[in-house]
């Protein structure tokens, strides 16, 4: 089947492509071209002015539409990846946040069964947890955090072919052998509610720690002990060039002007934003989160007792939003955010994250207020307010 969309202005990796139109063949993209004559046999869709942009990718989110992965039944993985969709997700990353063996084992077994579909928007498992620094837990349930056990997590990487990054408090004891070990199976380890400081930055980062989890959350940044002042995990990660960083970039977990900086410093190369999403997210107003702790109040969740963030209710299309319009980063860069570099830290950029020949069809329509107005996911769309 041929799809041309045509009269649109179009994000290439090599920028604007004005009156441009782009070219889907089945689940693939044909061409990206400057010339919209009509292709014979193709379904002609006019964009009708407006921007063409790769598809989201979601690398850290728990939920939506009232399900969370830490369910880990078909049914829950299947309609958050659908509701998610639906705001430009065409491509995610299930998240559980700390959970118990059984809990990891069965999403284990059920992300596997969906990812069998070569079409599915489904691209690997993430685990933020469970181990944590229980000082810096957040809306991490407590009595599930521990020191990283090879014991436990071997296993658990050996007999799961879907995972594809797993978090850490490097401060830990053990937590260095876990990342070297996750490295070395292709299993991104990654700098998660933490107390760390330079030093262990540094360590992590040389062991294979090269991504960091919701950048500025759980973790400290310059602070004072006894009268002397040091550096936090905000400050080290800056210090480390190559290693990149994700914002829940909502407006509230980071605000605007911190957005823009972490942007400003770390570039678009190493900056990606991502939801954090709860099944909360693109839910009905009686929807619960997982955690019956969690409440949701002036725009965000927390936990009842409001000691902490307990994760967003956001989509993927609310952070480009908020970062063109309240943080003042160019389109073409929030996009990027959101889609291509979450791509190239996740080691799926030969598919996707980009409009480009032979990628895979993931396709976004946004009109001038930055809302999705189509969506194609592997060449088929899955919403449509534009026709």
């Amino acid at each position: 089947m041929l799809t041309q969309i045509i009269n649109a202005k179009i994000l290439t990796p090599q920028g604007w492509l004005k009156n441009g139109s782009i070219i889907l063949r089945d689940d693939k993209i044909l061409e990206v071209t400057n010339c919209d004559l009509a292709v014979i046999g193709a379904e002609l869709i006019d964009a009708k002015g407006m921007c063409v942009v790769p598809g989201f990718i979601d690398m850290h989110v728990h939920g939506g539409g009232g399900r969370d992965f830490q369910e880990g039944t078909p049914e829950a993985f299947r309609t958050a990846v659908e509701v998610h969709a639906k705001h430009g997700t065409t491509g995610i990353f299930p998240t559980l946040s700390s959970s118990t063996v059984p809990m990891i084992e069965k999403a284990v077994k059920t992300c596997s069964e969906l990812m069998k579909d070569k079409n599915s928007p489904i691209l690997g498992l993430h685990l933020e947890g469970h181990y944590l620094n229980p000082n810096k837990a957040g809306a991490q349930l407590p009595e599930w955090i521990k020191n990283p056990d090879p014991n436990e997590y071997i296993p658990i990487v050996e007999h799961s072919d879907c995972l594809t990054r797993w978090d850490a408090a490097p401060e830990l004891p053990g937590a260095l052998q876990f990342g070297r070990y996750c490295a070395e199976k292709g299993i991104l380890p990654s700098i998660a509610h933490t107390n760390a400081e330079y030093a262990d930055v540094k360590a992590a980062f040389e062991a294979g720690f090269t991504h960091v989890t919701h950048f500025y959350n759980a973790m400290p940044g310059f602070h004072n002990k006894q009268g002397y002042k040091y550096e936090g995990t905000v400050e080290s990660v800056y210090l480390i060039d190559d290693m990149t960083i994700e914002c829940v970039a909502d407006g509230i977990h980071v605000p605007p002007t911190i957005l823009r900086m972490a942007y400003k410093i770390k570039g678009v190369e190493r900056m990606a934003v991502i939801t954090d999403a709860l099944a909360v997210a693109a839910a009905g107003p009686d929807a619960k989160a997982f955690d019956d702790r969690v409440i949701v109040e002036d725009g965000v969740a927390k936990l009842n007792d409001r000691s902490a963030l307990a994760g967003s209710i956001a989509t993927s299309d609310r952070l480009v939003r908020t970062l063109v319009q309240q943080a003042e980063v160019p389109l073409e860069d929030a996009v990027r955010m959101a889609s291509e570099t979450p791509a190239h830290i996740m080691g799926v950029f030969g598919r996707k994250g980009a409009l480009a020949r032979g990628k895979d069809a993931d396709v976004l329509i946004l009109d001038d207020k930055l809302n999705v107005r189509c969506v194609w996911q592997m060449g088929k769309i899955i919403e449509n307010t534009l026709f």
